[in-house]
C-alpha cells in the first residue's frame, strides 16, 4: 500500500531498498525479482507546474515521478517502465501543441520527448489520446522510442478480435532479461496488451465515426490472451486504461479492470482512467479488490494516481518451472511524489529530474507565453468554490457563451425560434483534485490560461433538442450529486464523493430548486433509474411559468454530454441537432473578445428547497473564505475538513 513520510525519511528508506526487499534477498537460483513501474493519466504534466494558476506545483509532474523511477532502476536491474494512457491531452501545454504549434511530420510531442528521455518500455492509449483527432495522434505516436499498444480500437473489424485491423498494434511481446537469485541471467518474454473504454466512440465521435470502431474490453482480452501465450509470452501484463468498478463483466463496460484482472492469462494489471490510487483505503469495499494484498481478483494490480502524482509499482517474484515462468508472489504499492500536511501545506518527497526538465524546457516556456495572452477583461471575479452548492459565476459565463453561440447556429434552421437553454458543469471543484483545485480568476485581464481554467477539456460545442420532461430528468440526473437529507437532520454531509463534478450540470434558462429530502431518481454512478417516483427537482419554471413537459427546447452542451457521456436523459446522438466545429473553449474566447469586458454574475436560477431546522456540511478550498459574502446561502465556517479542505455549514 502507499504510505507517506517526510522527504528525509523517504529518501533514506529507498536508499537501500533492494537489499532489504525479500524478493531480491531471498530469490532462489530459479527465481527472479521483476519490478513493473507504472505512470498513468499524465495528461501532459511533465513540469511540476500548474499552468492554470501560473505557478509551480509540488503535487504534479513526470519530472518528479522520474526520481522514483530512477531510484527503482538503481535498486534493481529487473525492471520495466510502462505508461497506462491519457498522456497527450489535459493541460495548456497539450492545447498549445495541438492548436497553436501543431504537429508536423518528424516533430516530437513534448510529453513523448520526456517519456523517451526516461526510457519507457511501452505505453497504451487512453481515451483522451483521441481528443485532437487521429492525424494528430498518429503523428505524436511516431516520435515514441517505445511501442504503444491497444487491442480494442480497430480500423476494420474481423470475424473475431484477433482478425481485426487495429489502429495500432494490439500487443507487444518484449524480449527481456532477468537476473535470478544466484546471479544468472535468463531471457523472458513479457507480453503487454492495452485497452481503452469503448465509450471513446461516443466521447470523440466527431473524430472517430466512420474511421475506427471499438470493441468490448473483456471480449477482446479473451480472444488475444491465448494467442499471446501461443506466441511465447511468459508473463502477460494488461495495460487497462479503465477504472476499478464492478466485479462482474457487462457488455461495453467503461471500468472493466476487475473482471479483466480475473481472466486466465493475466499475470499483472495496470489500471487508470479514474484518477485514483490503488492500493488505497478507498477501494476497501470493492468486490474483487484486496487492498492489503494489492490485488484485483487475486491478480497484482496498481493505479498510480494522475498527473504524475504517484508511481505505481508491482513487485513480482517469478519462478522458472521447466521452460515456463510463473508468478510465485507479488506486492503492489503507489509511491507519492508529495504529501499533504496537517496545516494544509504540501511537502515534496522527491526532487525534479534535470534530464526530464531539459527535454521540454522550450515547450514549457512557449506554453507560458501562450497561456498568459490576454483576450479580454472581467469586471467581477470568476471562481468555483461554491459551484456545487449555489449558482456560480464560473459556470454562468460558460452558459452565457454557449447560448450566445448556439443562438447564432440555430438561425435559418428548422430549430430557430425554440427556447435555448444551456447545460454547463464546474470542472474544477475540489474533490479528487484537492483543496487548491478550483477556478479562481481575479477581476481584470482574462487570459487564455483563465479560459482553459474555466473549461478544462477540448470538447466541441453541440446542441440537442429535448422536451420539458427531458429537461427535468436531465436535472434529476445532475442532482445525484447530493446525498439524501432527512428534514430536521443536523450536519449531514451534503455531497456524494463518488459523483464527479463534471456531471453536475446546471441548466440556465430555467429556474428550479432541489429537494434534498427526496432520494435520487438515478443511480449516481451509472445513471440508471433507481427511484422512478422520486422528484428532487421542484418549482421548475420557464419564463416565470411552470415548465411545460411537452414543450420543446434546445440545450447547448458539448460532445461528451450529447454523445451519451454520463447517461443523461435527452442527451443522445438521436436528439443532437447541431455538431459544432468549434471547441467550447474557443466559443468562450470568442464571446469574451466580442464583448471586451464581461460581467459574470450568478443569476441564482437554482437553489435548495427549504428544509426547516436542517443543516448540511460542505467542504471547499480554504481560499473560498474571500468570497463568502457573495454566496446566496445561509452559510458559516465549520472548522477544517479532511485533506486540507475547509468545512462550511449550510442551513437549509
Amino acid at each position: 500500500m502507499s504510505f507517506t513520510l517526510n522527504r528525509r525519511g523517504f529518501l533514506a528508506s529507498t536508499a537501500g531498498f533492494i537489499a532489504l526487499h525479500p524478493y531480491s534477498a531471498n530469490a532462489a537460483t530459479n527465481q527472479a525479482h521483476l519490478r513493473i513501474m507504472e505512470t498513468t493519466d499524465l495528461h501532459v504534466h511533465v513540469f511540476p507546474y500548474d499552468y492554470y494558476a501560473d505557478r509551480p506545483s509540488d503535487t504534479v509532474g513526470l519530472a518528479r515521478t522520474a526520481s522514483h523511477i530512477k531510484a527503482i532502476r538503481d535498486e534493481a536491474s529487473n525492471s520495466l517502465l510502462i505508461d497506462n494512457g491519457d498522456f497527450l491531452q489535459g493541460n495548456p501545454m497539450g492545447d498549445y501543441i495541438a492548436y497553436e504549434r501543431g504537429m508536423k511530420d518528424g516533430d516530437v510531442h513534448p510529453v513523448i520527448a520526456a517519456m523517451n528521455t526516461l526510457g519507457f518500455d511501452a505505453s497504451t492509449l487512453g481515451n483522451h489520446e483521441f481528443n485532437y483527432g487521429l492525424d494528430f495522434l498518429m503523428k505524436s505516436l511516431a516520435g515514441a522510442n517505445f511501442p504503444v499498444v491497444n487491442a480494442n480500437v480497430a480500423l476494420e473489424l474481423g470475424s473475431d478480435p484477433t482478425k481485426d485491423k487495429t489502429l495500432i498494434p494490439p500487443y507487444v511481446i518484449l524480449d527481456h532479461t532477468v537476473i535470478d537469485g544466484a546471479g544468472n541471467t535468463h531471457p523472458i518474454k513479457v507480453g503487454l496488451i492495452g485497452f481503452v473504454p469503448p465509450q471513446v466512440m461516443n466521447w470523440d465521435r466527431q473524430h472517430l465515426e466512420g474511421k475506427v470502431q471499438a470493441r468490448d474490453i473483456i471480449e477482446t482480452a479473451k480472444a488475444y490472451l491465448p494467442l499471446m501465450k501461443e506466441q511465447g509470452a511468459d508473463i502477460i501484463v494488461a495495460l487497462s486504461h479503465s477504472g476499478i468498478g464492478a466485479a462482474d463483466a457487462s457488455d461495453g463496460m467503461e471500468n472493466a479492470s476487475v473482471p479483466l484482472a480475473g481472466l486466465e492469462g493475466v499475470d499483472a494489471i495496470l489500471t487508470g482512467h479514474s484518477h485514483l490510487v490503488f492500493p488505497s483505503p478507498g477501494y476497501a469495499d470493492f468486490a474483487g479488490a484486496d487492498i492489503d494484498a494489492g490485488t484485483l481478483m487475486g491478480t497484482p494490480a496498481t493505479m498510480g494516481g494522475f498527473w504524475g502524482s504517484h508511481m505505481g509499482l508491482i513487485d513480482l517474484l517469478i519462478e522458472k518451472d521447466g521452460n515456463a515462468w510463473r508468478v510465485v508472489s507479488a506486492e503492489s504499492e503507489a509511491r507519492p511524489i508529495s504529501q499533504r500536511n496537517e496545516d494544509r501545506s504540501v511537502t515534496a518527497l522527491v526532487e525534479d529530474d534535470a534530464e526530464v526538465i531539459a527535454s521540454v524546457q522550450q515547450e514549457h516556456d512557449e506554453t507560458l507565453t501562450y497561456v498568459r495572452r490576454a483576450v479580454g477583461k472581467t469586471d467581477a471575479p470568476l471562481h468555483s468554490y461554491f459551484a456545487l452548492v449555489a449558482d456560480d459565476p464560473s459556470v454562468q459565463i460558460v452558459s452565457i457563451a454557449q447560448i450566445w453561440y448556439i443562438e447564432q447556429m440555430m438561425k435559418g434552421t428548422e430549430h430557430e425560434g425554440l427556447p435555448i437553454l444551456s447545460a454547463a458543469a464546474p470542472f474544477k471543484a475540489g474533490g479528487r483534485g484537492g483543496p487548491e483545485y478550483y477556478t479562481d480568476v481575479p477581476e481584470g485581464d482574462v487570459a487564455i490560461k483563465n479560459v482553459s481554467d474555466l473549461y478544462l477539456y477540448p470538447n466541441t460545442a453541440r446542441a440537442v433538442r429535448v422536451t420539458g420532461q427531458q429537461v427535468k430528468d436531465w436535472l434529476e440526473r445532475s442532482a445525484g450529486m447530493f446525498n439524501q437529507v432527512e428534514a430536521g437532520a443536523q450536519d449531514v454531509v451534503l455531497l456524494n464523493p463518488e459523483f464527479p463534478s463534471y456531471n453536475f450540470d446546471i441548466i440556465d434558462g430555467v429556474n428550479y430548486q432541489v429537494d434534498l429530502s427526496q432520494p435520487s431518481k438515478y443511480d449516481p454512478s451509472t445513471g440508471d433509474v433507481l427511484n422512478a417516483d422520486a422528484n428532487r427537482i421542484v418549482n421548475l419554471t420557464h419564463n416565470g411559468e411552470p415548465l411545460d413537459m411537452a414543450a420543446e427546447f434546445i440545450i447547448a452542451t458539448n460532445n461528451y454530454r450529447a454523445g451519451g457521456g454520463g447517461n443523461f436523459p435527452g442527451a443522445t446522438e438521436e436528439t443532437t441537432v447541431f455538431e459544432g466545429p468549434d471547441t467550447n473553449r474557443d466559443v468562450i474566447v470568442r464571446y469574451i473578445v466580442e464583448k471586451g469586458t464581461i460581467s459574470p454574475r450568478a443569476d441564482n436560477n437554482w437553489s435548495f428547497a427549504p428544509l426547516e431546522g436542517t443543516t448540511v456540511l460542505f467542504d471547499t478550498g480554504p481560499a473560498a473564505s474571500a468570497y463568502l459574502d457573495q454566496v446566496n446561502l445561509d452559510i458559516e465556517p465549520a472548522g477544517d475538513g479532511p485533506d486540507g479542505f475547509a468545512r462550511y455549514r449550510i442551513a437549509l
